[in-house]
């Protein structure tokens, strides 16, 4: 079984910010996307499923919305 979260492949936040320190610490891709457990806590994980869609890339793993 692998540690990452499932949906880590197909997760646009993920590929749009993973080469980003500032949003790997504090968006919660360590917390999140690289642990298998805890990322049934995800926030994106919640809204996909509520809305039967992805939601949109710039939000956190932890619901926050990251504004370019």
């Amino acid at each position: 079984m692998s540690e990452y979260c499932e949906k880590l492949e197909k997760c646009g936040f993920f590929h749009n910010f993973k080469g980003n320190s500032e949003v790997v610490t504090e968006g919660g891709i360590k917390k999140f996307c690289e642990n298998q457990e805890k990322s049934k806590k995800c926030e994106r994980k919640k809204y996909s499923k509520a809305n039967a869609k992805p939601p949109s890339d710039n939000m956190t793993p932890t619901g926050k919305i990251i504004i370019f």
